[in-house]
């Protein structure tokens, strides 16, 4: 994909974005605990949250389609079914799965494609095997393909050594189906919309003051319905406000996009790196929503090192901004990052590097010297963030950008808003 430099600034409002990911997996998962028929507006129709919904129908939910309009009827009983549970390139979608699927009586393998069976699912099926799960796989079960043979679980009192919202949620899920009440725990808050999300259809969860301690009671009957509009994704919004905050004479809204906390890490290191960014809140149902404008913006270096599970997924997009930054920029305590669809440490201090950009990868994060980019040919490494990133680089001074194909995980509609900035893209 070529994508040439932008000559003129831009004033533009994005309504329809991409919804959010990790709602959108959720709410396929969730759904299948309820009682009665789940509705979800705004979907993401994307080839991640695709997959987990083709997963839940072969556990034997009725899905039904109408174009970003879902309902899913969760079955009796679930069903082990005959073929392999495909997650495509979905981390989420697998780490969930296996802590759902645990505790219940059958035979489940769960695979993806070869960017996802070569990551780490230890964080997961270790904590679960403590419990009683039966989990086998490639090195001890950290590999993919992952059966998984359901069965009871015993209750658990569990310390997370990483702030993951995919560790305590598979932990979440499995202690529905434990022998007992279970106790999980992290030092540092994760992102909490499984919290949310279960909050609100009284799943037997209590959460302490400040939500690092979750109390989990086994499920006794059948959760309450969903039904919810899904708000645009933040993580995707973010490339947009990144193109706002760099390009010359622009300005973008984006609208209907989650303002959870927990989700708005990366604007809020931009907006401290000098980024003119307002937010304002529309409504509050079970997640705080509302509007995000940025507009061009001169940005001065700046450190990051807290909340980084806040950021994770907007890491490789700050590092463009740190890379047009006044200043040398870094990011640390974020060694997740290796682990992600691709090393992306070493992908984005590669890639810039090509660019002319002074970048040096830490153990745990980059080093990056703000400077003036120049077009490259890049390797997204089959990673979506690494191609949308320097795809908004390529608005300041062209780009050529391989395997652009894996954009449609998450964001299948992401060049036609680059083409509505004014870009011209060749595909």
């Amino acid at each position: 994909m070529k994508i040439h430099a932008l000559t003129q600034g831009f004033d533009k409002e994005f309504e329809k974005i991409a919804a959010d990911k990790s709602i959108s997996h959720r709410f396929a998962i969730f759904s299948m605990l309820c009682e009665s028929e789940c509705v979800a507006k705004n979907y993401l129709l994307a080839q991640d949250t695709l997959n987990t919904l083709e997963i839940v129908r072969n556990l034997g939910a009725l899905v039904q389609r109408n174009g970003d309009e879902v309902r899913i009827k969760a079955p009796k009983s679930l069903n082990s079914p005959n073929k392999i549970l495909e997650c495509g390139n979905s981390g989420t979608a697998m780490r969930l799965f296996m802590g759902f699927l645990a505790g219940v009586n059958g035979f489940f393998v769960l695979s993806g494609d070869k960017y996802l069976n070569s990551r780490p699912m230890k964080r997961i099926s270790e904590p679960l095997q403590s419990v009683g799960a039966k989990i086998y796989g490639r090195e001890g079960a950290n590999l993919a393909p992952l059966c998984i043979e359901g069965g009871e679980l015993k209750a658990f009192e569990y310390q997370s050594p990483i702030s993951s919202a995919q560790v305590k949620t598979a932990l979440i899920l499995a202690g529905f189906r434990a022998k007992g009440v279970s106790h999980f725990s992290e030092t540092k808050l994760s992102r909490d919309h499984s919290e949310n999300m279960l909050l609100a259809i009284n799943a037997p969860i209590n959460l302490s003051e400040n939500g690092l301690k979750i109390e989990i009671s086994p499920l006794t009957k059948p959760l309450k319905p969903l039904n919810i509009v899904i708000p645009n994704d933040p993580s995707s919004a973010f490339y947009f406000a990144l193109a706002g905050a760099l390009l010359p004479n622009s300005r973008v809204v984006l609208k209907n996009v989650l303002l959870n906390k927990t989700r708005i890490e990366a604007f809020k290191v931009l907006e401290k790196m000098g980024a003119r960014i307002e937010f304002k809140q529309i409504h509050n149902d079970f997640e705080s929503v509302g509007e995000i404008c940025v507009q061009s913006s001169h940005l001065r270096a700046v450190s990051v090192s807290e909340n980084i599970s806040w950021l994770i997924d907007e890491a490789p997009a700050l590092a463009i901004a740190f890379a047009c930054a006044e200043g040398v920029s870094r990011l640390t305590n974020a060694k997740e990052l290796r682990v992600k669809e691709s090393d992306r440490i070493s992908a984005v201090v590669q890639n810039l590097q090509k660019c002319g950009i002074v970048a040096k990868e830490l153990d745990d994060g980059f080093e990056i010297q703000g400077g003036v980019a120049k077009r490259a040919k890049i390797q997204s490494f089959g990673d979506h963030r690494i191609a949308m990133s320097f795809a908004i680089l390529g608005l300041k001074c062209g780009m050529d950008i391989d395997e652009c194909e894996c954009i449609n995980t998450s964001f299948p509609n992401f060049l036609s808003l680059l083409e509505n900035l004014g870009a011209v893209v060749e595909k």
